[in-house]
């Protein structure tokens, strides 16, 4: 039997522990998704004001997203993903109750839960970034693409885990965050469970998981790469000997070192060329950009961020709305599992094609089925019998489609199409255009939804879909089986 170089059972251990941040990623922007009607009624928020609510956590994202490269290169990885912990620990608390800093029932409620939901946003975003940097740095080599996987899987399962959290707390307060009209389907009320509302109670969940995350943190290792960088070779030796095998920890801590002593740190003006006499952005960036500005358009988030409201505007109750929001989650996960299966045998560049036709088809049923729908007394949209069970098929398919294409490949590619040499900024550009185009599309649904309806949003994301057929095509560059050092 031949003897192994690493030790599956403790970096498993580590990359776990380290993926709870991935999950805490998922939990903290879906759980928002059950609590919407409640804060529109607690906190007498327009539409306008729902979307800035639900996605101001993309914007903190973004801001935790740009600056954690940096803070985890001063002051180590550890202490990036304890702060991020103490981050969403801190924003699950407050944003189950806005009235720390402000009175209950006043305007500034709203204004105390953006702050909250920023501070949570943040701890997403700095998990985004360091979460999958350090459980690389630390992998062995052999296990490095299946442990570096976890983190997409664990951000799923924490979509997952929210929106099952919801409907279970819905259940508890005897059918959701609120007491609907029958007549109107607006808030008339809140549901309690015990002492405390049940919208309070949603975001409460997330301080479990987040508190996990914090001790477990504690007790993983420092990343060697980080402590050899830092000239601390013998703790790096140590924690690579818990790892590895003893007679290639010596080899492994040069290897770092000759990494190290090669590497350039990433500017954002090599990102620059000169064509003609004139500076542009290198062409292989816009791709990119468009790969992460495309993986947004497409609208795959209103799906995860306002189900429950999309599913009770044609005529869903509200608890069968979060059912159907938890069923969507569970299929999400299947699907991703789909494309790590497949990413490296099929490649990357048929999953995308194969997807973008897919979430065409399906956008473009769900828009025809919404924006041709009836009205009832009240104007709201009414689908009834099998066109109902035809919509919920059809937005199934369309997150089949997205997670097992789009969803995982797009970070794939970004973190393969570029050369060494502008790959870090290029990431970070990528990643800003991300987040950016994501905020952007959570923040406009709610005045999408009562402008033009959901007929006319998902016409949008349907051209999204389209263009991203044409997109992939020509621009995109197959990067299966080739080098980095080839790009």
């Amino acid at each position: 039997m031949v003897q192994k170089d690493y030790s599956v059972g403790y970096a498993l251990f580590i990359a776990c522990a380290a993926a709870i941040g991935g999950f805490l990623f998922g939990f903290d922007t879906s759980v928002i998704n059950g609590t919407l009607d409640a804060l529109k009624f607690k906190l007498g928020t327009n539409d306008a004001q729902l979307g800035l609510a639900a996605a101001i956590g993309v914007f903190g994202a973004a801001i935790g997203a740009f600056f954690a490269g940096a803070l985890a290169d001063k002051f180590g990885r550890r202490k990036v993903m304890i702060a991020a912990s103490i981050l969403f620990l801190v924003s699950a608390i407050g944003s189950g109750y806005p009235y720390v800093f402000t009175s209950a029932g006043t305007a500034g409620n709203m204004i105390e839960f953006i702050v909250w939901r920023v501070l949570g946003g943040i701890g997403v975003g700095a998990a985004s970034i360091i979460v999958p940097a350090y459980i690389a740095e630390i992998a062995p080599t052999a296990l490095r693409g299946r442990l570096a996987s976890m983190q997409q899987f664990a951000i799923v399962i924490g979509i997952f885990a929210a929106l099952l959290s919801n409907y279970v707390l819905g259940s508890v307060a005897g059918g959701g965050a609120v007491i609907m009209d029958s007549v109107t389907r607006l808030p008339i009320d809140v549901t309690r469970i015990g002492k405390f509302e049940t919208w309070q109670w949603m975001f409460w969940a997330e301080c479990i998981p987040a508190a996990l995350y914090g001790l477990l943190v504690l007790l993983i290792p420092e990343s060697p790469r980080y402590l050899v960088a830092r000239k601390q070779h013998e703790k790096a030796g140590e924690i690579l000997g818990k790892i590895l095998s003893p007679g290639i920890v010596a080899q492994k801590i040069e290897d770092i070192k000759k990494s190290l002593r090669s590497e350039i740190a990433p500017k954002f003006s090599d990102l620059l060329e000169k064509v003609s006499g004139k500076t542009r952005l290198a062409p292989i960036v816009w791709v990119g950009i468009g790969v992460a500005a495309l993986q947004q358009f497409v609208g795959i988030n209103v799906i995860f961020y306002y189900g429950n409201v999309l599913w009770q505007s044609v005529g869903f109750t509200q608890q069968d709305a979060m059912m159907t929001s938890v069923i969507t989650s569970a299929v999400n996960i299947a699907s991703t599992i789909i494309a790590i299966a497949l990413v490296d045998k099929v490649g990357r560049k048929p999953l995308l094609l194969v997807g973008s036709v897919g979430m065409f088809v399906t956008l473009g049923i769900m828009a025809a089925i919404f924006g041709t729908a009836g009205l009832d007394a009240n104007g709201n949209p009414e689908i009834l019998g099998a066109t109902a069970y035809i919509a919920v098929i059809s937005a199934n398919l369309y997150v089949v489609f997205f997670a097992s294409s789009w969803g995982p490949v797009c970070w794939v590619l970004l973190g393969e199409m570029f050369n060494n040499r502008i790959r870090g900024a290029a990431l970070a550009l990528g990643g800003l255009a991300q987040w950016l185009s994501n905020f952007a599309i959570t923040v406009s649904f709610p005045t999408l939804l009562v402008t033009i309806g959901l007929g006319g949003a998902y016409g949008i994301y349907c051209f999204f879909a389209f263009v991203s057929i044409f997109f992939v095509w020509a621009k995109v560059r197959e990067t299966k089986g080739i080098e980095l050092e080839d790009m």
